[in-house]
């Protein structure tokens, strides 16, 4: 998974490392965890300007 370049992926300073901020239950965690996918389901890109290369 590319978490690092996840936009719910942050440094949390309270438990001083990096958290995935997704909003999800406990049985979406479930799921993901126990259903062998190669990419997060909820990978958001958090390159701002993907968009705008794209358009040039």
């Amino acid at each position: 998974m590319r978490c690092e370049e996840c936009a719910y992926y942050f440094y949390d300073d309270d438990c001083e490392e990096y958290v995935c901020d997704m909003d999800m239950d406990e049985d979406d965690y479930g799921r993901l965890m126990q259903s062998g996918f190669r990419e997060c389901p909820y990978f958001t890109d958090a390159d701002e300007y993907k968009i705008v290369r794209h358009q040039l």
